[in-house]
């Protein structure tokens, strides 16, 4: 009997997810010399029908996000130089002015402008023009280093460039074909020394970290033409509406904690058009409606980590609302936890969700 043997190259780490956060994950690896391989079936399209805005402020509070500065100072020199590789643009930088509806939003305006952590980011001069269609006797309030990322072209550009480098499989990932081994994993005909699960809400089907307490919110957004809208900034009020050209605004968004499915409703689409009706006066059409399960958590922090018993699995998750900023900052910490053991922000670390069973 002759056997046969199969030599396989090792991988540094094959990736579960091509949205944000394993797009990142993946040119964060590759920028390090590392090797990499992507599997994603599309089946969690919430990176794509997501807004897309990068904000650094919580505009219902007034408040500074989580680590706001640090996360605009390592993401989007990695998104520029994306966008540089694979001849792209996918970020348009674009003011988002806070509709305010009183002499008491006025004032919290100023108060937490003048607070050094938000004075970078909250604009201490009201916006007082009139912009057609929307009255706002009490003005607008700006905020700085904001925008949005077209995450439609920044999937389709990566994946295409993975796909030309033979570092891309859209088959569903099989966990149950991951067989362990001293220094790794062999799954299928491949052998990696790690494996990066950024799933978003697909985690809830890995049976390695479906203990985690990812929740999932529910986002439904609307594509209108409103020729006589106008807008060159996008307004945040009780919902925000993005200018994308043509005429075109993206309206969003809802939250529904109870429907963990990407099927868009009736009743998240009225109550968009209710939202919208008390904000524009002008007419307009609708032209999509979509609908994805954001992966948040319930104490509101990311999940990242290594499992607690196999040292080879690690998990990038629960970036919810804010992926656009947090993706690449997590991924960073993933990476550099992983390749020069340095621990990561207890904010983020599983280990929170461990020791609290």
């Amino acid at each position: 009997m002759v056997r046969v043997f199969y030599f396989y190259t090792m991988i540094d780490y094959l990736i579960v997810g091509n949205g944000l956060a394993g797009i990142s994950f993946a040119e964060i690896a590759l920028q390090n010399n590392k090797t990499i391989f992507v599997f994603d079936n599309d089946s969690q399209p919430s990176s794509r029908v997501a807004g897309g805005l990068y904000n650094p402020v919580v505009l219902k509070r007034f408040s500074e996000v989580w680590k706001a500065k640090e996360q605009i100072d390592f993401a989007f020199p990695l998104y520029h130089a994306i966008q540089a590789k694979l001849n792209v643009v996918f970020d348009y930088e674009i003011p988002i002015l806070r509709k305010l509806y009183s002499i008491e939003e006025q004032n919290n305006w100023f108060q937490a402008a003048d607070k050094p952590n938000l004075a970078p980011f909250l604009d201490s001069k009201l916006v007082k023009k009139t912009y057609e269609s929307i009255t706002s006797p009490f003005h607008y309030g700006k905020v700085n280093h904001t925008g949005y990322l077209n995450i439609s072209i920044l999937i389709e550009a990566y994946s295409t460039y993975l796909k030309a480098i033979n570092s891309f499989s859209s088959e569903g990932f099989e966990y149950d074909k991951i067989d362990f081994l001293e220094h790794g994993i062999q799954y299928k005909n491949r052998i990696a020394k790690h494996i990066i699960f950024a799933e978003g809400f697909g985690l809830h089907a890995n049976p390695y970290f479906n203990d985690l307490p990812l929740d999932g919110t529910k986002g439904e957004l609307l594509i209108i033409k409103a020729p006589d809208l106008q807008l060159d900034v996008v307004i945040k009020s009780s919902v925000f509406i993005l200018p994308f050209g043509k005429d075109l605004y993206k309206v969003g968004a809802t939250y529904d904690w109870l429907d963990k499915t990407n099927t868009p409703t009736e009743a998240g689409k009225q109550e968009l058009l209710e939202k919208l009706s008390e904000l524009i006066s002008c007419n307009f059409e609708i032209v999509n409606h979509f609908a994805g399960v954001r992966p948040t958590v319930k104490d509101r922090r990311p999940l990242v980590g290594t499992h607690p018993i196999h040292s080879q699995l690690h998990v990038l998750n629960g970036l919810g609302t804010r992926g656009v900023m947090l993706g690449p900052y997590l991924a960073n910490q993933l990476f550099q936890h992983i390749e020069e053991n340095i621990p990561l922000e207890k904010e983020i670390d599983i280990v929170r969700c461990y020791k609290k069973k």
